[in-house]
């Protein structure tokens, strides 16, 4: 029995609402109460006892009214550092320009303290190559320096900073990572994947507790003047203690009433499962919650770390094809118990054997219960819950799903698999274009066709969720909208025609990623990502209303206003 309207705290009433259910946005008018959707319709059959003395009522104009923007994969501590003053975020020219935008980050911090940055890309460089620890030494030879690649798999150190960390020409890295050394032998100050996240809680330790507070304040500002209103912080290593998904500072925003973002944590997959178990524990308030577990299968195809089935085209040596983070017995060995109590676990895997295996394991071990509550799950992308009491226990009946983090190359039937088994396509739109040319490099003719492949994924029945994987591409939705509309670079507009231009989806698709496909992934369905009755009232505002432009003028929207549970956390000053 539907529960009876009272008055709302808050009427937006838009030319274009688009809910999420619909390929293309209505005139209608949203109620919402608390933090609540309690009514959604047309503005003129509004029913009266919605309007009472204190209701705010809001007119858009034409201006489109949608769920809020809701990043599926993104490492919230290490974009909060490098969008702060306690570090520095560029790709530079080259070698020696990258050393040499180092100064002002210089200048500002202490003597003697950590320089810090992320972005490098040997590839993109003029000339190209892999750095060393020699350019750095000869400006910086008794000052620590830390560069992280763009990808965040490569950090690039110099002499002090690899004293200081202990590394020596005996060391040997952890396992899952490696060491570079020159033609002699020596260390290059080239530190690759486990070896490099393993380094980081030691390079960051001298930052304090405020400093880092107020860089979570400042990102999380940055995230809903973009229209972010929920992001999935997802563990970046894949070591005991060293994921990062720092529950601490965010619940100390939550406590001074300043987070202004749903958080949704993954912590990582480790045979000791309680971390998940004590977070779970520890919040469950609506805005800050932990949701699964996260883990990695591969590293990435630049670097030939990802994990193929074929040696790389470029291959390096003979048999080069990557190599799995850990065995797919042990990856099964984490899986399988986290997923027969009831857990969600998200897997890093870029390489298409590192899928393959991926699915083999998450076909064996869906997580518990899911079958049973998949037809409620599919019910759910047209939800009636009349208020919040409904809405959770809604919420708390949904299959969770495990999700596969990147997909970047399939092998051709695993498509199909992944959509059969249910399983959620976490991918990060930007990333189709950060290397020009690398697929082709990498891997060939042969496989480029089945790289990012978004429209037969979605035409085969998956749930696509979009992201950013922030800080390796910027958090901006709008700009990895506009690439899974035209598969071009949101920067310089290239290729012509787009790249696999088959695979283009519609704008309408690419919201839905954004939106309810992101809240499937962080085992949100039901609360947030679409404009529903008993959903948390999670909106953004755009202007214009990119439905009405040319896909390649979807990047002339802007972000008029955002709320999160109702509560503006940000409006567009006027000019």
């Amino acid at each position: 029995m539907d529960s009876p309207l009272s008055a709302a705290d808050l009427l937006l009433t838009s030319q274009a609402v688009f809910t999420g259910l619909d390929e293309e946005p209505v005139a209608a008018t949203v109620a919402v109460t608390g933090d609540r959707i309690i009514w959604v319709g047309p503005t003129d059959q509004v029913p009266p006892e919605l309007r009472g003395p204190a209701t705010v009522e809001r007119s858009l104009g034409d201006a489109l009214l949608m769920p809020g923007f809701h990043d599926a994969h993104l490492h919230f501590f290490h974009s909060a550092l490098y969008l702060s003053p306690l570090a520095e975020r560029f790709c530079g020219e080259n070698e020696a320009d990258a050393v040499a935008r180092l100064a002002p980050l210089a200048v500002r911090r202490p003597a003697g303290s950590w320089l810090l940055t992320q972005g490098w890309r040997d590839y993109l460089w003029n000339p190209a190559g892999m750095p060393s620890r020699a350019s750095l030494d000869a400006v910086y030879p008794d000052r620590p320096v830390a560069m992280y690649s763009g990808d965040a798999h490569t950090l690039w150190l110099n002499s002090c900073a690899l004293e200081r960390l202990g590394i020596t020409e005996e060391s040997e890295p952890p396992a899952g990572g490696s060491y570079d050394r020159d033609e002699e032998g020596r260390l290059t100050g080239i530190v690759r994947e486990a070896a490099a996240m393993a380094l980081m809680p030691r390079i960051v330790d001298e930052f304090s507790r405020e400093e880092l507070l107020d860089a979570y304040r400042s990102f999380a500002a940055y995230c809903n003047e973009h229209g972010i209103t929920g992001v999935c912080d997802v563990s970046l290593m894949a070591m005991p203690g060293l994921d990062f998904v720092r529950d601490d500072l965010f619940a100390a925003l939550e406590e001074a009433d300043e987070l202004t973002l749903r958080v949704s944590m993954f912590p990582t997959l480790l045979e000791d499962r309680g971390r998940l178990a004590a977070l779970q524990a520890a919040h469950t308030g609506p805005l800050l919650s932990a949701r699964g577990f996260k883990q990695f299968f591969d590293g990435v195809s630049s670097q030939h770390t990802a994990w193929v089935h074929d040696p790389y085209s470029n291959a390096r040596f003979e048999g080069d094809c990557g190599r799995p983070t850990v065995g797919a017995a042990a990856m099964e060995a984490l899986v399988a118990p986290a997923a027969a109590e009831g857990s969600a676990v998200r897997i890093h895997a870029i390489g298409d054997e590192a899928i393959h295996q991926c699915l083999d394991i998450f076909e064996r071990h869906p997580v518990a219960q899911a079958e049973e509550a998949g037809a409620l799950a599919k019910a759910s992308l047209a939800p009636t819950p009349t208020g919040p009491a409904e809405a959770s226990a809604q919420a708390e009946a949904l299959a969770r799903r495990h999700t596969i983090e990147h997909l970047e190359n399939f092998q051709p039937d695993d498509i199909a698999r992944l959509a059969a088994a249910g399983i959620v396509a976490s991918v990060q739109p930007r990333h189709i274009t950060l290397d020009p040319g690398g697929p082709e490099r990498d891997l060939g003719p042969e496989r480029v066709p089945y790289m990012w492949p978004f429209r037969t994924l979605l035409d085969s029945g998956a749930v696509l969720a979009f992201g950013t994987d922030s800080p390796v591409t910027d958090i901006d939705p709008i700009p990895a909208v506009y690439t899974a509309a035209t598969r071009r670079d949101a920067d310089s507009r290239q290729p012509e025609g787009g790249w696999l231009p088959a695979e283009r989806i519609t704008l309408a698709e690419a919201l839905r990623a954004y939106t309810a496909g992101s809240a499937i992934a962080a085992q949100r369905e039901g609360e947030v990502g679409l404009l529903a009755p008993g959903m948390f009232a999670d909106m953004t505002v755009l202007a214009p209303n990119p439905f009405t432009l040319d896909a390649e003028d979807i990047q002339q929207t802007q972000v008029q206003a955002t709320y999160v549970g109702g509560r503006t956390v940000y409006e567009r000053q006027s000019r």
